[in-house]
Parts: structure tokens; sequence; C-alpha cells
């Protein structure tokens, strides 16, 4: 199987750079928010669940049942699957 060219905004790379630098660690969206777009970002913290989607969808995750991106309930996001 052939490794496939996947193109993500400048946006996109970076909180997926930001979740897989650590893999096991939730990020609340207050977080991805600061570390993505800058300390000096003001807007609806929801713009992550935004981009959260488009990366799930270009990376062929499914959200219920996720290989990549995980939600974790109550906190933000992670990468990988299991507990």
């Amino acid at each position: 199987m052939g490794a496939e060219i996947i193109e993500l905004t400048p946006l996109e790379f970076e909180l997926l750079d930001t979740l897989s630098e650590s893999p096991h660690i939730a990020f609340a969206r207050g977080q991805l928010l600061e570390r993505v777009w800058g300390p000096t970002w003001f807007g609806d913290e929801h713009v992550v669940d935004v981009h959260i989607a488009n990366l799930r969808r270009k990376l062929g995750d499914d959200g219920r049942n996720p290989r990549y991106i995980r939600t974790v309930r109550g906190v933000g996001y992670r990468m990988g699957t299991g507990t």
C-alpha cells in the first residue's frame, strides 16, 4: 500500500502536529486555540471542532469510531484510539 499525499491547510497541519506531539494527552479546545491560533486569537472555541471535522474527513477518519483523532468527552481531543 503506497503513501497518499493529503493536502492540509496551515491551520489543519498545526492542529494535527500539536495533537500528534503528545498522542495520549487530551487537549481542551482552549489549549488547542492557544497553541495553534496563538494567545492573542479571539473568537468562538468551536472553530476547533470545524477544523477537527475537516481533518477527520481528509484522513478518512470516522468520528464515531476514530482511528486517528479521538474526542474525549468533557475534555477535548487527542490522537489515537483506546482509553
